[in-house]
């Protein structure tokens, strides 16, 4: 694979960690940049603009969460790849990484292949949706037309709802990107009071009544993720 163009900062306070994602990246062809802490994080990442971008949850002087939050509030990070490394029993650090703008996450111990493997799924994400027009997706079988709220799926019309057309044109936007549903709201309800999780929830099964079970995938305490068929 030919990944000479792309750029990976990992930020981890453990050298061994850090020794290890870097050389199997490199190995890769990507181009690896490292960091000790969140602070330096965002130094680094200001000055070589990477393509993705690795942290650690628990570091000194700025965690990863907070390092999240504040790259995710400049412009220049606002389409980055962000991936968060955590143990199998933190579920609530998954949580709260997906809350402030992340991507994925890597379960640790990390296993070189799976880690390999999983960061170029990510950094594919992007080719599997083609914009035929600044308001047009083509993702698989599916067409969704945002200045004519219409979907055709396989070349038949589609009939959504407005609120679920939105829905659907949010998540695919970006296939494999975990939505929150605090997010989820923010974006389709915007301040609405009367709107719930249990909205969301409504929305999200007459979506896979109407387009099949495959497309939408709910990740279990978080949100729900368009998946690239």
């Amino acid at each position: 694979m030919n990944n000479a163009g792309q750029k990976i900062l990992i930020v981890d306070d453990e050298p061994d960690i850090l020794e290890l994602i870097e050389y199997n990246l490199k190995k890769e062809g990507y181009q690896v940049f490292t960091a000790s802490n969140g602070q330096e994080g965002i130094t680094v990442a200001k000055k070589v603009h990477p393509d993705l971008i690795i942290l650690d949850i628990m570091m000194p002087k700025m965690d990863g969460i907070e390092a999240c939050r504040l790259m995710r509030a400049i412009p220049d990070f606002k389409n980055t790849f962000m991936v968060f490394l955590t143990a199998r029993s933190e579920e609530y650090s998954e949580i709260a990484g997906f809350n402030v703008g992340a991507d994925d996450y890597i379960a640790k111990p990390i296993k070189p292949r799976a880690l390999v493997s999983r960061i170029n799924a990510i950094l594919r994400r992007n080719t599997g949706t083609e914009e035929i027009s600044e308001n047009k997706l083509e993702i698989g079988d599916l067409v969704i037309d945002r200045e004519a709220y219409l979907v055709f799926q396989s070349g038949n019309k589609v009939v959504l709802a407005k609120k679920e057309f939105e829905l659907l044109y949010l998540l695919a936007s970006k296939p494999g990107k975990v939505y929150t549903r605090e997010s989820i709201l923010k974006n389709i309800w915007e301040d609405s009071v009367v709107v719930t999780n249990r909205t969301i929830d409504v929305h999200i099964r007459k979506l896979r009544e109407k387009l099949g079970e495959t497309y939408v995938s709910t990740v279990k305490g978080v949100g729900y993720k368009f998946e690239l068929s």
